[in-house]
């Protein structure tokens, strides 16, 4: 594919996206029920936690086709950029596409405007993704994320959940999504604190999502035997920082001293 040249006069602008679907590359939305070619995988849960100095997101390992198992180890939680990071539930090819797309998006403004968008702006970018995904949606091909990060203005964490109209809501404290999100939501509002520590906070998640596995069929809980552990990060002053494998496989040791490791 030869890279398109435009004149002064016909500057495309920041919007990467909106180039893409310029340029024709925009992927062709389904003309009949996906469910006629067969279970899509789909992802779940998710969790967003404030605390005092930022953000915790977390998401389990499991995507299911249906009644089953289709992964054991998908990851529903990334980096946006060193700022900010999004965690993924629904169908689970087109959410990991938007999510490259949006990290491709921020890093390409950034790029153009020499400075990064604002996390206001990162989160109508996210919206607007979203919204333009509803004809997919509409043929059961939903996402729908959860988008937080450490904004560099406020100094503080903030995080936000869409529905699959794109709508945008921030929320003040925490937000789940997926078929486990009730469950995990129940034992956040029942230990939320925001002036909690990144330590307890993390804990906090974890704990939401053990919950959550132990009571929704479709999400993964921690699998000592395969060495299998939910994705979790904080992100704060210091940037998005992914917990290791090993840090929590001890947590789940401690929290959870009774389980077979």
């Amino acid at each position: 594919m030869q890279i398109p040249v435009f004149s002064v006069a016909d500057d495309p602008g920041p919007d990467f996206a909106s180039l893409l679907r310029r340029q024709g590359l925009s992927a062709a939305v389904p003309d009949g029920p996906v469910s006629a070619a067969g279970a899509v995988p789909h992802g779940t849960t998710v969790v967003a936690i404030r605390y005092a100095d930022g953000v915790v997101m977390a998401g389990d390992r499991r995507a299911t086709s249906g009644n089953l198992i289709s992964h054991r180890s998908i990851e529903k939680v990334f980096p946006a950029d060193r700022w900010s990071g999004v965690a993924i539930a629904g169908a689970a090819g087109p959410a990991m596409e938007m999510v490259k797309l949006f990290q491709l998006q921020l890093e390409h403004y950034e790029k153009v405007e020499g400075q990064p968008l604002s996390l206001e702006g990162k989160a109508n970018q996210l919206s607007q993704m979203v919204r333009n995904h509803l004809p997919a949606a509409m043929q059961g091909l939903a996402v729908v994320p959860l988008f937080a990060g450490f904004d560099t203005r406020r100094r503080a964490g903030r995080l936000f959940q869409y529905d699959v109209t794109g709508g945008r809501y921030e929320e003040n404290d925490y937000a789940t999504s997926g078929s486990g999100g009730l469950h995990a939501a129940t034992v956040v509002k029942l230990g939320f604190g925001r002036d909690t520590s990144a330590d307890a906070t993390v804990d906090l998640a974890f704990q939401a999502l053990v919950t959550a596995a132990d009571e929704d069929s479709a999400t993964g809980g921690p699998d000592p035997t395969r060495g299998i552990w939910p994705v979790m990060a904080t992100i704060d002053a210091d940037g998005f920082t992914r917990l290791d494998d090993s840090d929590l496989a001890a947590r789940y040791g401690r929290l959870y001293p009774g389980a077979s490791a």
